[in-house]
Order: C-alpha cells, then structure tokens, then sequence
C-alpha cells in the first residue's frame, strides 16, 4: 500500500492537479489523522519503539542470513533442514511452485528491504549479486502473475532505490540502470502471455520458450483469476515509464479495462476466475481475499500512480458495491455476483487481511478498524492468522506460511490514526514469529496453527513484506534514510516512485473500453475525510469501535453482544424451533427458518448451508431465535462427531472382468457394522428405488441380501442406511450426487449420524464420490451382475475367491519379482499419500453435511478441518522418500495457483482391456503378466500400511 492517503484535505483538488501537489496533501491527511490519535493511549517510548525496531533488524539478519548462508542461490530457503528449494530438485508442491523460476527468487524480493532497513551496503552486494547469478532465460515453466509482483516489481523496487542511492552520493556510484535492463529483459520474455483475444495473460509461461511452442509446456490454459490479470498495470506501467517503452503499460491497461467490462453491471462486482478467451464467468463468486485482493488494490494504486482518474471511478464503483453486499461488519464474506444477497460461503480466507490497509488508503477507517480488530482476536485466540477461518472463528484451514496482509494493514492503521494500541499489536506480531515461527535457519510456516507443526518452507514475500512493515511501524521518518511518502507499495509491498507519474505521460492513454467519457462526481468524494469528521472530537474514537469487538471470537459469534431470550411465552404462544425438532420437508419449520432470518444456500456441490442474517429477521426476537438455532444446530452436529476419526475404507470389485483389480477409496461412516472390527461384507450391488434412499424401498426384492447402491442428498445418510436395512440389505454405498467429484481432489467423506441413537443400524455403510462411484454403475449396466467387497483394506487378489491367481505366475521368477519390487519406478509408487476423509451429515434440504468445501479453485484447497458446516477433518501431509520432508498443501499468496499436491489415489487401477478373455490363457508374455501382478500387490501391501 501506498504512504499516500487520498487526493486531498479538508478541501478538493483540481482534477488535474500535478501528483506532487496530491502527494503532499495526501501525506497531510496522515499527519492530520495523527495528531488526534496520541491521546487515545498510552505513547510507546522512544526507546521500546527503538528496540522493537532493533529486534525486526534482527529478525531479518536471521532470516536474510540463513537464505544467503544456506540456500541461496536457490530461489527460497528450507528452514527445516536447512537447504535451497531448488525447482525440479524437491518433489513437487504442484502449481505453488510456479513462484520459483531458478532466479535466486528471494534475493530479488528482498532487495528494497534492504534500503527501508538502512542495510545499504548489503544493498550494493545483493545488487552485485543479482547482476552476476541470476539468469531470466530458464527452461521452466512460471506464474505470470507471481513473476510479475516478486520479481519484475523486486527488480523495479531495487533500481527505484538504487538510483536514490546514487543521487545521495554515497553508495551505487556505479550503478547504471542494471537492474532495469533485467526488469526490461524479464517484461519481455512475459509479453507473449498476453496473445489471447481477450488481452488477459495466460496464467503461466516458459521463461525460455513463451506459450504454445511444444517445448514450451503450457499455453493450454483457459482460465485465470481475476487478481492474475487484474495486478499488472503498477508493474508493467512503471516499466514503461522508467524505460520509455509504451508496449507494457498498453497491455496490463487493456487487460484492466477487460475485467472492467467483464463486471456484473447488476452488481458491480467481478467473479473469481475468468475464461481467457471467451470472458465468461467460471466462479461467480466474489469477495475480497484470495483470487480477486490486488485487482482492487491495483484499481486505487494505478490512480494514486498514474494519475488517471479511470482508474479512481472504477474502483469506487466497486468499492461501493463491496461495503454494500460483501461489508458485514466486521466480516467480508463472499457473495453470488449475480445474487449479491446470498453469501458464497460461511469463511473468510487470510488474503483479506490486507483490505483494512487499502481502506486506509480510501480513507474510509471506521469499518478498517473493525475487521483488523476481528482478525487480531483471530489471531489472538490461535496465534497466527489461519489460512481460512469461519464465521465462527474455527479454524477452516490452519496452514499459516507467515503472511505478511495482517501486518500490513497494522502499519497503515497506525500511519492514519497515530494510535498506540497497533503498535503494541505489532509488537504482539513480533513475539509470536520469534516464539512460534522461530527454527535455527531461518522462519518456518505453520503447517497447523493449532498444533503448532511446522512446514518446511519460508517464502520470499515473508522477507519482502513482513520485515518491511514491522520495521516501518516502529521506526520515525529520522530512521529512514529517505521520505518513503515519496513512494508506492506494490501489493509485494516493492517500493515505486510517485513522480512516475510525470514521467512519459504521453504513453498513457485514456480507457477507450470504459463507457465513462467523464467523471461521475456523485459516485465519490473528491477529498479524503476531515479527521474533526472521522474522530468527532474523541480521541478514544478507534477504542470505541474496537470495544464491542473485543471478545468476539470467544463468544463464537460474528454480531457481538447477544442478548438471552427468556424462556417464558405468552398464553398460546408457540416455543421457538430447536434444531433438533428441525426437519427441511415440513413446510412450517422453513417459513420459520426465513422469519428467523435463516437463508439456505445452494452450494455447487451439491451441499445446502445454513446462514443467518439477523437485520433479515422478522423482528428481534426472531433474531434471537434465528441465532440460538444456528447455534445448536453447530453443537448438535459437533455432539454427533467421534472424537476418533475413522481411516478411508476400500470398495474392491471381485466379479468377472475384475477379479478383485479395481479397488476405490471410501470414505467410512460413524455408525453401522465396523469394517475394521468385523469381517469384510460381499455381496452383488442393486441400485435402491428411489434412488436417495429417503423413504421405504419399493423394490426391497431387488436389494434383499445385497449391497445397496443409494445417491445422496435430500436426507440424512442414517435414514437411507435405516431404509435399505430394512429391505434386506446387507450393506450400503452411497454415492455422491455432485458430478465430477472424486477422491482425487476431494477429502473423503466421513458420515455422520443424525444426532440420535444409531444403534439399530447393524449393515456396513460406504461414501463413493461421483468419480468412483460411477465405475461401479458403468460396470452394473455393462455387466448386469456385479460383484463387491466391503473391507477396512483391499485384500490381495490372491486370496479372493473369486479368482485365485495362476500358481505357474506365482512361482515363476522369484528373482524377476525382487527385481521389479525393488526397481526405482516401484519406489516411487511408495511415496503414497494419507487420505483425508471428512465427516459430514446430511440434512434433508438442509444439510448439515458438512463436508470441507474444496473449491478456491485457483487456491491452494489444503486440506482442512471442518467450518460451519461441521466437517470433521484429519490433517493430510503429503509423504515423501525423505522422512524428514513434510510438504503440506497451502493456498493463497494473494495469487492465483490451483490446489497443489491434490491428494492421490494410490492403488489406482484399471479393468482389463478385454474382459472376455479367459486367465487360464496365456495371451500375453509371463514377464507381463508378472510385472502386472507385482504392481498390484505393491498396491495392495501400501492399503495394508493405510497409506491409501
């Protein structure tokens, strides 16, 4: 974010005044706002502010140290054991990784921080450094959107200081724009992402050989997120600036003014992800964190830049529909661009932690205030800002990579208030890095906020942003050795200049795409807020906004004070509904959920959550009755949960063509016959009528003494086990009703029961996703009789009865066997991974499921414990051949990747190729068929370990 604070003070600007001009009022509006706020606490000593500062120094040197002693000039630094993650040389972390471009990527971020910390001379040996190591021109494949923030805007902040440097006089005498050429060399080779018809970049691109060519490996992609094409125009525009080549700023501008018209004009907000080519919508879901942040950052910061007032009208007119439909003080919750009254979902990812900052900028600071003060009591409670949190402030994903947004938005509250209480929460940051964060190289990432656990990863941005702004919270303008009110941070927080914006003005060119020809005045005020306005004459104003909010996590409840309703009626007067009366078919219960403010939301797999909005209620004691609902249907669903979560379990076709080869991961139920206690359940599989399985089945005939295959939805998963047991049914698998689903992607389902005794329920119940589960029903309508078994582990098809495995394939080669079982392709079949399974219940229309939502589709989807939904989860880390790395899934840099190491299936198998063809004969050579086996039992043996 920028120093600057908005266009004017207590009286407009021309609308074409000179940025100098705007700069120097914008700064006044900061000093305004803090000589209100030095009585609203305590003043921190010059000295405790100096040794804070001395401590982030500190902090730094540890971290920056460790890189340059023990990785570098790797692109960034494994803590925990004390290495260089090298692209290609560690296994795969999936498209996180696409940060890494074999160009010493965390020295490049770092390079600006260097100068805020007043490291001037490491300054001069990094930028040596940089010129003599790093190449631009690898083979490999990066993120267009991730290369341009941490490495073009790195090398853009570096030469922005470097030539401020040399006109002091003292360091980088010999510098001669090295840096910029690099940053020209590296604007270039990204060009050619931006060949689509819409003008929106690829997500990715080969830094050696562009899009599309064969060798390029990527160009194939359709989709981008919306902050991946929408956080160019400070970046490419400085570029163009700096150099006098229009082409960059021409192509972020056009790829703005594309998301620009892109827009819901309903509702004035922009969706997730986007097609690259034809424009449309691919998540229309809209919010403020992880896949759209910085397209509003850019939005403001192009016009505090650039000083075009396009850029000013567009974001206001999102801004306005952000505090109208998203704003739900202190929360910022993702709603349907097309429906913007209906939330997208119950939880909050951590990338939003940098809006209070931008809302500084705005200068709009009371509802800042609230969500920072929200977030630092999340962080308060877990010590660190989970990756994704709910509405009720549990932990969604508990991954923490030391994201510096919270930190950042510190900094500014502090620069627009003067209040002391964020530096004591700066010092709060502190404490817990060096308590939590802390390892003998370096600072690892939380792998789990509430445990504890490290993971072994310390990205760039850790060293780019969060030093920076701790150490600029604590320190005075005579700490800085220049006005860093003269400069704008990136989003990567990388410093640019403001008289860029005087610079080759000629190559910006005015929107033509923008139905705009002037500026609509009544959308926005052309000043920033008179702080006699905002601090009505009360230093204790932000205290008293904070207050309410203190102990919002602890009481679980996003609205603050909750009054208790007496439990006494009037004369005639019905009770309230309780959750566990509730039933979504009875007509009378859901006009009572809507008079309580109590809205259903469809989600796109196939789940039905449950949300409240109190100002939706009837009155406010419906209100209150609308809260304590959704209050114990929480505690109802909890009380339901086993303390011990139940391993995947295995569904093994054994009929003819199969023999027992294909065998698919399920998830388990908490009630019914456990597989892992009891023998294996096999039987022939009849489809239910009706298929849910909600209500008596009309063809128990067709499921007597077999597996009963159910689809789920519209009931809880205890009815339909209740409804095939009584048909006869030995066992049941329900299969899950969202299309396109699998295990591959998903955490498994763990089923819950309905909140009352399940006892009665003595058959074996399963969860197929839609993937595996129509292997099976393609195998029914192929093959009419179909043959399953049921079992807590895949049992070798040695054993099975129905077909034992030729003695002569057996014993024929035991030395071939060893070979083959110790071959490198076999051990890296090893490398399996645990299966996550979650639970969840179903609830008629409602349904209290609760599964992990797994779709921030470009986001990193890390596996996570339940939200409001009530999914019980377990932790899933990816298991390497080295012991000592734990790499775990983790999402977000503000960014745009897609889920990295999704979880695997490792016993994947496949039917034969042609089922007619009789086992006793030998159609295909011994060595073959051998291999073949030997696959499979490797397999198997991995099941037996529960390493599915």
């Amino acid at each position: 974010m920028s120093g600057a604070g908005g266009r004017g003070c207590g009286s407009p600007v021309p609308q074409r005044a000179p940025w100098s001009l705007v700069a120097a009022t914008a700064a006044f509006c900061l000093v305004s706002a803090t000589s209100v706020w030095t009585a609203g606490a305590e003043p921190m000593s010059r000295e405790e502010k100096q040794k804070l500062g001395n401590q982030v120094l500190e902090m730094f040197d540890h971290a920056y140290g460790n890189y340059m002693e023990h990785a570098y000039p790797a692109d960034e630094l494994m803590p925990l054991t004390c290495r260089g993650r090298v692209r290609g040389q560690e296994p795969s972390r999936g498209d996180v990784d696409d940060a890494l471009g074999k160009f010493s990527l965390t020295l490049i971020d770092s390079l600006d921080t260097l100068v805020v910390l007043n490291k001037t001379k490491e300054f001069e040996d990094a930028v040596r450094k940089v010129l003599k190591d790093v190449n631009l021109d690898n083979d490999v494949v990066v993120s267009v959107f991730e290369t341009n923030i941490r490495v073009l805007g790195g090398l853009l902040g570096g030469h922005s200081l470097a030539i401020m440097l040399k006109e002091k006089g003292e360091y980088m005498q010999w510098y001669n724009d090295e840096l910029l050429q690099m940053a020209k060399q590296l604007g270039y080779k990204l060009l050619p992402a931006f060949n689509t018809t819409s003008g929106l970049p690829y997500p990715r691109i080969n830094l050696k050989f562009g899009i599309r060519k064969p060798e390029a490996r990527t160009g194939t992609e359709t989709d981008t997120c919306t902050a991946c094409a929408g956080t160019l125009i400070l970046e490419f525009a400085a570029l163009s600036r700096f150099t006098g080549a229009t082409i960059f700023e021409e192509y972020a501008r056009k790829a703005l003014d594309f998301l620009w018209e892109k827009r819901q004009r309903s509702s004035n907000l922009v969706g997730v992800t986007i097609n690259i080519h034809t424009g449309d919508w691919v998540r229309k879901d809209s919010g403020v964190g992880a896949g759209i942040d910085s397209y509003y950052e850019y939005l403001l910061k192009a016009y505090v830049l650039l000083g075009d007032d396009s850029f000013l009208e567009r974001f206001n007119t999102h801004y306005d529909a952000i505090m109208r439909y998203i704003s739900q003080p202190p929360l910022l919750l993702d709603v349907h661009i097309h429906k913007p009254m209906l939330n997208a979902r119950t939880w909050m990812d951590a990338l939003l932690a940098f809006f209070p900052g931008l809302q500084v900028l705005k200068g709009d600071i009371r509802p800042a205030i609230e969500t920072h003060e929200m977030l630092y009591q999340v962080i308060k409670k877990h010590n660190f800002l989970p990756e994704a949190f709910t509405t009720d402030f549990r932990v969604h994903w508990a991954q923490h990579p030391l994201r510096p947004e919270f930190a950042e938005s510190t900094y500014f509250l502090y620069k627009a208030t003067g209040d002391p209480y964020y530096l004591e929460v700066g010092k709060t940051l502190i404490e817990n890095l060096n308590k939590y964060a802390r390892v003998p190289c370096g600072f690892a990432a939380m792998k789990d906020v509430r445990t504890g656990s490290h993971e072994d990863r310390m990205d760039s941005f850790f060293l780019a942003e969060m030093f920076k702004y701790l150490y600029l919270l604590f320190a005075d303008k005579e700490d800085i050795i220049f006005d860093i009110e003269d400069y704008i941070f990136t989003t990567e927080a990388h410093l640019l200049p403001l008289w860029l914006s005087t610079t080759n003005q000629s190559i910006a060119k005015k929107n033509t795409t923008s139905e705009y020809t002037e500026l609509d005045d009544s959308n926005f005020d052309w000043t920033c807020p008179n702080t006699q306005i905002l601090f009505p004459n009360d230093p204790l104003y932000a205290q008293s906004i904070r207050e309410p909010l203190k102990n919002v996590v602890d009481k679980s409840c996003p609205r603050g004070i909750i009054r208790v309703r007496e439990e006494s009626f009037r004369s005639g007067a019905k009770p309230p509904l309780r959750a566990r009366d509730f039933m979504a078919t009875n007509p009378e219960h859901l006009e009572i959920l809507k008079k309580m403010g109590v809205s259903l939301i469809h989600l796109k797999d196939g789940r039905v959550q449950l949300v409240q909005h109190a100002i939706q209620a009837a009155s406010s004691i419906d209100a209150e009755d609308g809260l304590r609902f959704m209050q114990e249907m929480i505690e109802l669903s909890s009380q339901q949960q086993k303390e011990q979560q139940l391993p995947p379990r295995a569904v093994q076709i054994v009929s003819h063509p199969f023999f027992g080869r294909v065998v698919l991961t399920a998830g388990p139920a908490q009630f019914g016959l456990d597989l892992s206690k009891h023998k294996e359940t096999r039987g022939f599989v009849a489809s239910s009528k009706p298929y849910n399985g909600c209500s008596e089945l009309t063809n128990p005939e067709a499921v007597m003494g077999k597996i009963a295959l159910i689809q789920r939805g519209q009931c809880m998963f205890a009815e339909k086990a209740r409804n095939i047991q009584n048909a006869g049914a030995i066992g049941g698998i329900v299969i899950d009703d969202n299309e396109g689903s699998s295990s591959d992607t998903a955490p498994l389902f763990q089923m819950a029961g309905d909140g009352k005794d399940t006892d009665d329920i003595k058959i074996p119940m399963l969860f197929l996703f839609s993937k595996e589960g129509s292997i099976i029903l393609d195998a029914v309508r192929e093959y009419e009789e179909v043959e399953v078994l049921l079992s807590d582990k895949a049992k070798d098809r040695a054993i099975l009865k129905g077909k034992m495995i030729p003695s002569y394939i057996i014993n024929s080669n035991p030395e071939m066997e060893n070979e083959e079982q110790s071959s490198p392709e076999n051990d890296s079949q090893n490398q399996s991974a645990e299966q996550v399974s979650s639970s969840s219940q179903e609830v008629d229309s409602v349904d209290q499921e609760s599964s992990e939502e797994n779709s921030l589709n470009s986001y990193p989807e890390s596996l996570s414990p339940a939200d409001m939904d009530n999914a019980a989860s377990i932790s899933a880390s990816e298991q390497t051949s080295n012991p000592t790395e734990n790499h775990e899934t983790t999402n977000l840099n503000g960014e745009c990747t897609d889920l990295d190491n999704q979880l695997q299936e490792q016993s994947e198998t496949e039917e034969d190729s042609n089922p007619n063809v009789s086992w006793g004969k030998k159609v295909q050579p011994i060595d073959s068929i051998l291999a073949d086996w030997n696959e499979d039992i490797e397999a198997f043996e991995m099941m037996e370990k529960d390493e599915l």
